[in-house]
């Protein structure tokens, strides 16, 4: 087997997100069987081909009473009987801890061609009940237990937080829910494509658009998801093989240039005391895009086409930016008012939408967050491709700002 440097991006497949799997009488196996089917039949891989498979879900658990989730992936075809299979998790960053690993084996030589699955099933139960699961992914008992919808709390003083260093403004935050529906409109899986959202609407404080933490309102948030993401990640040898068998060019396959990865303390309010005297609201955050560039080569922003940033509420992309190095620290505004987040601005952020517009199945955003990038560096993001983008990174977040990981993808 020769070098495994560089691992490839070969496709994947994406189930609509606006689909509810409950009410289609569907069992969480289904879900994941036309992501994975889906892919092979895009890619056009024969499932002899796969070696390995990753799985990454937050809850399965407790939204559908059901782990070991590996072994789900044998289901789907005869093919996959003993196939080696794991299932991975780190709340809302699972998808990429599961890329992490899928890739590291690759860097090991252990396999040219791996199945990576992000997937959760999270219509199951009622928002209160849903609310509570999620709480699960901070320190439950200290920040979360007897608290109705803890997360949008926690990412409301993270907008504090800003208030509190720099200033913030509603307004910026309703321009980013506005941009995020509206790029949502361009894309045929997005789980809003079809709804009304504009910033007079955002910021509205009516009873059709209440707050649920603090600053944060409905429009702030992401939604609540059914879906499954699958992509499949190759050895430059069988990108190779690959390459020649669809009669292109390996330098047309898209790759993982960079990746980085970091946790921090779990309880927002130890974040926030650590970071006191740091520029950044979030260091270690900023940490994991930093070194995903390093690795990649690339020496700042201005080298990164466009993001799928983790927007899970407008207030933690309104920290991406500045964190991203779009602006100085506590200067997002800038970016927001100038119009650079758009598709054909200067720094587009979530094309496809991002978590408040395209949807937030917990464990399958790191994965989908990753195949949108690779469609937009190989130009097949259809109707919300950033034209002529060649790098494309991604930031996927679990907890509040605990686990983060970002990859780079370029051809």
């Amino acid at each position: 087997m020769s070098d495994r440097s560089e691992v490839y991006v070969l496709g994947g497949y994406q189930t609509d997100f606006a689909r509810n799997w409950t009410k289609e009488n569907k069992h969480f196996s289904a879900l994941m069987r036309e992501s994975v089917r889906g892919a092979l039949e895009r890619c056009e891989i024969a499932p002899e081909e796969v070696q390995s498979a990753h799985v990454g879900n937050f809850a399965a658990e407790l939204y559908c009473m059901q782990g070991h989730l590996g072994a789900f992936f044998t289901e789907v075809d005869p093919a996959f009987s003993g196939l080696p299979t794991s299932r991975h998790e780190a709340a809302c960053a699972s998808g990429s801890i599961a890329l992490l690993a899928a890739s590291a084996e690759i860097e090991a030589g252990r396999y040219d061609l791996q199945a990576v699955v992000g997937i959760e099933q999270m219509k199951t139960v009622s928002p209160a009940e849903g609310g509570a699961f999620l709480g699960t992914a901070a320190w439950y008992d200290e920040e979360a237990r007897d608290i109705e919808f803890p997360f949008p709390k926690l990412f409301g003083r993270l907008g504090d937080e800003y208030d509190a260093r720099y200033g913030l403004n509603d307004e910026h935050l309703a321009e980013i829910s506005k941009v995020n529906y509206a790029n949502a409109k361009l894309n045929p899986n997005a789980q809003t494509r079809t709804w009304y959202m504009n910033k007079e609407h955002a910021l509205c404080r009516t009873d059709d658009n209440p707050a649920v933490g603090g600053r944060i309102r409905i429009a702030d948030c992401s939604q609540v998801t059914d879906g499954a993401v699958c992509v499949f990640l190759a050895s430059r040898d069988y990108a190779e093989r690959y390459a020649r068998g669809t009669g292109r060019k390996l330098e047309e396959i898209p790759r993982i240039k960079g990746w980085g990865h970091n946790t921090a303390r779990l309880r927002f309010a130890d974040k926030v005391a650590e970071s006191a005297d740091d520029r950044f609201v979030l260091p270690h955050v900023r940490s994991t895009i930093t070194r995903a560039m390093e690795r990649a080569g690339i020496p700042d922003v201005s080298g990164i086409d466009g993001i799928e940033t983790h927007d899970c509420f407008t207030t933690s992309e309104y920290m991406a930016i500045d964190h991203f190095g779009i602006t100085e620290p506590g200067e997002s505004w800038k970016a927001v008012e100038e119009g650079w987040l758009e598709i054909d601005g200067k720094h587009p952020i979530n094309p496809s939408g991002g978590l408040i517009g395209a949807g937030h199945p917990v464990g399958a955003t790191g994965v989908r967050q990753l195949l949108d990038a690779t469609l937009q560096v190989s130009g097949q993001a259809g109707d919300f491709q950033v034209e002529g983008a060649r790098n494309f990174q991604t930031l996927n977040i679990g907890g509040s700002g605990t686990t983060s990981v970002s990859f780079i993808v370029g051809r």
